[in-house]
């Protein structure tokens, strides 16, 4: 598994795509940061994590994972890692820690606006770290979309397009009926904004992420026995 998290994410830096996805991320996060500023004299951070997680993702998630399979299926290197003596959960898992490492990183960028924020006023430190925990388990979920999506074509193109409809749908089900609101991977994170750590939200958007990570396994899985 350390071998494919390693390639993985050395990949993510060799190419333009780390890069582009730190460069994303601060964009959303600035815009959202001007106009909060230009509309209050108080910044809340809480809710410029929301608010990049909303949109951010829907472009970040897909550019992190469309190729992560899709790739490999059609350049036929596949073919290594379905005969490779490591399990495909140790595969799956190393490319998702991968890509998360590279939300992470992207969250420790973003930390220049705390220090922004305190030349100015006093942020509460302990909420932040809150709404850093929340917008990575979002992240994680919407992560663990594209993977699956990524594992199901060889097609980069599609497996972006799949990824960004399966995260409107999960994003923005919260403003349905509440029966949807409750499929929503948003109105887990809601709370989260508010600096409050809720053990349901935590359990809510981690199951979400098991469920789509074991989708993967089992394709993968599948190809694995029929290779």
């Amino acid at each position: 598994m350390f071998a494919i998290l390693k390639k993985e994410f050395k990949s993510y830096f060799l190419s333009p795509i780390g890069y582009v996805v730190i460069g994303i991320f601060l964009f959303v996060f600035s815009v959202f940061f001007y106009l909060t500023v230009i509309s209050s004299p108080t910044v809340d951070l809480g809710a410029l994590y929301y608010y990049t997680a909303l949109y951010g993702l829907i472009i970040i998630a897909p550019i992190l994972t469309m190729r992560m399979f899709a790739e490999e299926r059609k350049s036929g290197t596949e073919q290594l890692i379905l005969t490779s003596p490591v399990s495909m959960v140790g595969v799956v898992f190393g490319k998702f820690i991968a890509a998360m490492c590279v939300i992470i990183i992207t969250l420790l960028v973003s930390f220049m606006y705390f220090f922004i924020v305190k030349f100015f006023g006093e942020p509460n430190l302990s909420a932040v770290l809150v709404h850093m925990l929340g917008f990575i388990l979002v992240s994680a979920a919407a992560i663990s979309i594209g993977m699956f999506a990524s594992s199901i074509t060889e097609n980069q193109i599609i497996a972006g397009i799949i990824t960004i409809a399966f995260l409107v749908m999960t994003l923005f089900m919260q403003d349905l009926n509440s029966f949807f609101e409750n499929l929503s991977i948003m109105n887990f994170y809601s709370y989260f904004p508010r600096g409050v750590i809720s053990l349901k939200e935590i359990i809510g958007l981690t199951s979400f992420t098991a469920m789509f990570i074991s989708f993967t396994i089992i394709v993968m899985q599948r190809r694995k026995l029929v290779k």
